[in-house]
């Protein structure tokens, strides 16, 4: 269960790069929860209740295939949001969302964003940039998945973990790499256990800390780096000091 707690401290990004009022008047309709380990917050095709900004919290993106296999299509930290689907009219989800690292985040009702939604131009460009960085992601997904190896693939997860959690270690079980990954156990065994002997990261149930992270990044798929470049030029960054100070300029000239 969700636990309701104090702001958080931290920021969530696209939040953060609305306009000083659209941010405020959003926040004020936001409620602060704490995303609890291994919660599902929606199911496939289920109809999405609350829409979820994390400022420290993870959660994973899987698409369920036949039986109980699923692939791994992306990972939503403070860099994004739950609930973009929302934003074409849709009404559910065609992933499972799970958190996979616990921590706070700015939770909102369906009803009260779609409401914002209407209010607010920017905030309206912003999740439309978001929606293409994912749809390039999960389409570099699909890429990475056909043609790149276990082991490169394995260090660009733990590295997109390692962005979202802000800690070099966190927990995540070799069945759930598995499945992310869409391989069997032996082959995460065989993949840890490399960057293991490289000195890359310690594992050791379920627990994984980041020891290197420079050498991590070079053993990692060119996937990484392309899917962080991606953002930064879709997400162009607006600084809230150049937004106040237009609107001085402006109140001036008036």
């Amino acid at each position: 269960m969700l636990l309701s707690l104090q702001a958080p401290s931290a920021a969530n990004r696209l939040i953060s790069a609305l306009p000083r009022k659209d941010r405020q008047h959003f926040l004020a309709a936001c409620e602060p929860v704490q995303l609890v380990f291994a919660e599902t917050l929606v199911e496939p095709n289920e109809r999405i209740r609350h829409v979820y900004f994390p400022t420290q919290g993870l959660i994973s993106l899987t698409m369920p295939m036949y039986g109980s296999d699923s692939l791994g299509i992306g990972l939503v930290g403070n860099e994004g949001m739950l609930g973009i689907s929302l934003t074409l009219g849709m009404n559910g989800s065609p992933l499972h969302a799970l958190v996979q690292g616990g921590g706070p985040a700015w939770r909102m009702s369906t009803r009260t964003f779609r409401r914002e939604l209407t209010k607010s131009p920017a905030l309206q460009r912003e999740l439309k940039h978001y929606l293409y960085v994912m749809m390039k992601q999960i389409a570099q997904t699909a890429v990475c998945t056909r043609f790149h190896i276990v082991e490169a693939r394995l260090a660009n997860w733990l590295l997109m973990t390692h962005d979202r959690a802000h800690a070099d270690a966190f927990h995540i079980t070799q069945e759930f790499l598995a499945r992310m990954l869409g391989v069997r156990r032996v082959g995460i065994t065989k993949a840890a256990t490399a960057l293991q002997n490289r000195g890359l990261i310690h594992y050791r149930r379920g627990h994984i800390t980041i020891l290197d992270r420079d050498g991590l990044e070079a053993a990692a798929c060119q996937c990484y780096q392309t899917n962080l470049s991606t953002y930064a030029q879709i997400m162009s960054p607006r600084s809230d000091t150049r937004t106040d100070r237009m609107q001085q300029i402006k109140a001036k000239a008036e």
